[in-house]
Parts: C-alpha cells; sequence; structure tokens
C-alpha cells in the first residue's frame, strides 16, 4: 500500500510540475531579430500561438499520461510575384540544423535523420540540394545563423529586413508539429499512402503555408497573411494543396499572422 501511495504522489508531483510549466509558457513571447547586418526596409512579423502551438508527445509508450512538449518548426521567407523563391527571413533551428532528437526505438543513427516532412514547401523553394539527394539543410551544411533560432515557447515578433532592390514580394510562413495525427493522417498510415507522412514519429497532418503579397513601396503598413495550402505530407516534393479540410489540430498552431512595414 505504501508503494502505491508513493507512485501516486510521485505522479500528482510530475502533473502539477507540468501544469505550473504550461502556465508559465504560455505567458512567454520573445522578439527574434535576423538579418541584422542587411540594408533594407524593416519588417515586424507577429505569429500569434494557437490553442495547439505546443504538441504533447508521449516519452514513452508505457507511461502515456507523461508527455514532453514539442514546438513547431517554421520558416518565413519571401518570393517574387512569379513564385520563384527569393530569400529566407528566418527558419527554426532543428530543421536549420537538422539537430533532432531519436524517437524511442527509432534505430536510426542520430546524425542521420531527416525529417523530410518538416518544411517541405520551404526547401524546395529554396531549392537547395544536398549529398544525399534531399533538400534538407545538413549538420555539416546548416542553414547560416543569422537566419535561424529555436522555437519560442509562444507566439513571438519577428524583426527582419528585405532587400531594397525588391518592390513587391509575396510573403510565406510555413509552419509544422511532429507527431501532429488525426483520423486523416494517422500514425498507422502506410508508405505509398496519400497520407504517409513518417510513420509512428512522422509530423501527422503537414504543414501548413500562409502567404500575402507585400508592397515594400506603397503606402500600406499592415498586412495579414492567410492559409492558402498544405506542403507534401512526406516531403516527397514542394507543392502545395489548397484544400485543407483534412486538417484540425494543425490549422490551431497560430491564431494569427500578420507584418508590419517599418
Amino acid at each position: 500500500m505504501n508503494k502505491i501511495k508513493k507512485g501516486l504522489v510521485f505522479s500528482l508531483i510530475i502533473v502539477i510540475s507540468f501544469v505550473f510549466s504550461v502556465m508559465s509558457n504560455a505567458s512567454k513571447r520573445s522578439t527574434i531579430t535576423t538579418r541584422k547586418d542587411v540594408g533594407g526596409k524593416e519588417i515586424r512579423l507577429e505569429i500569434k500561438e494557437g490553442e495547439h502551438w505546443n504538441h504533447r508527445l508521449p516519452l514513452l509508450p508505457w507511461l502515456p499520461f507523461f508527455k514532453i512538449k514539442t514546438t513547431p518548426q517554421i520558416a518565413v521567407w519571401i518570393e517574387d510575384l512569379e513564385g520563384d523563391y527569393l530569400d529566407t527571413l528566418y527558419v527554426t533551428e532543428k530543421t536549420a540544423t537538422q539537430s533532432w532528437q531519436k524517437a524511442p526505438g527509432d534505430s536510426t543513427p542520430k546524425e542521420k535523420i531527416r525529417r523530410k516532412s518538416s518544411l517541405p514547401h520551404w526547401t524546395y523553394q529554396r531549392n537547395v540540394k544536398y549529398g544525399d539527394g534531399l533538400y534538407l539543410p545538413t549538420k555539416e551544411k546548416p542553414v547560416a545563423d543569422v537566419i535561424t533560432s529555436a522555437t519560442p515557447e509562444a507566439g513571438f515578433e519577428l524583426l527582419s529586413k528585405i532587400e531594397e532592390k525588391y518592390n513587391k514580394v509575396i510573403l510565406k510562413v510555413e509552419i509544422n508539429n511532429s507527431t501532429d495525427f488525426n483520423k486523416y493522417y494517422p500514425k498507422d498510415a502506410k508508405k505509398g499512402d496519400a497520407n504517409y507522412s513518417g510513420g509512428e514519429w512522422g509530423s501527422g497532418q503537414p504543414a501548413i503555408v500562409y502567404a500575402t503579397t507585400v508592397n515594400l513601396k506603397g503606402d500600406k503598413k499592415f498586412y495579414s497573411l492567410q492559409a492558402i495550402g498544405h506542403s507534401s505530407p512526406n516531403g516527397e516534393n514542394g507543392k502545395l494543396y489548397p484544400d485543407l479540410s483534412k486538417l484540425t489540430t494543425a490549422k490551431g498552431i497560430i491564431k494569427d499572422i500578420s507584418v508590419e512595414i517599418r
């Protein structure tokens, strides 16, 4: 009986600690600054977190109530009006450096873990192909530090610059949470299926892409980004798929994205 009581007390302590951690993180806001040395028009991008910003991932199969918190992977970049890639303003560190943690039971060497489903629209638009044939950055050739940082615990503002030579650009944001499964993108989907995202530790629901066209030389200062589609579920291509009807919690990762031209 004493052992049972001790186990219950220990479990209660974990739950209470977890709740306080969530409550404290909910109030955190941060500012990320990139491209400080670039001359150009300054922008302020604000991403407000939604109720599914933090995703709960079971740490161990036999301890389902104890979960770790994962934050989304995000890329922010600009294209010309024809949809051709121009420059990256920000990308989260794990995608930029491929510094993924190994999933429980994964026998793949850590240095070879590649998650194609993370932000495939950005990677293909960027169009940098690496030695293994993928368009993901590598640990040996990561994206430059000046445009990367860890994902904030909650919504954040990004201060960055767009070169003066551009007049109008398409501003895009791609966002995705790992193991965000639903009935349309289940963890038991098979390789080759349209809804396959990488198996038990894949992304589940694919990344969502938000966009707006910005006139850097005009009088309008504030723009709102809207969802324009989702990426390839397993990252096999860089296409956009406009039908978002099968996405559920993925649409709740963010509440709003807006940009101010300064």
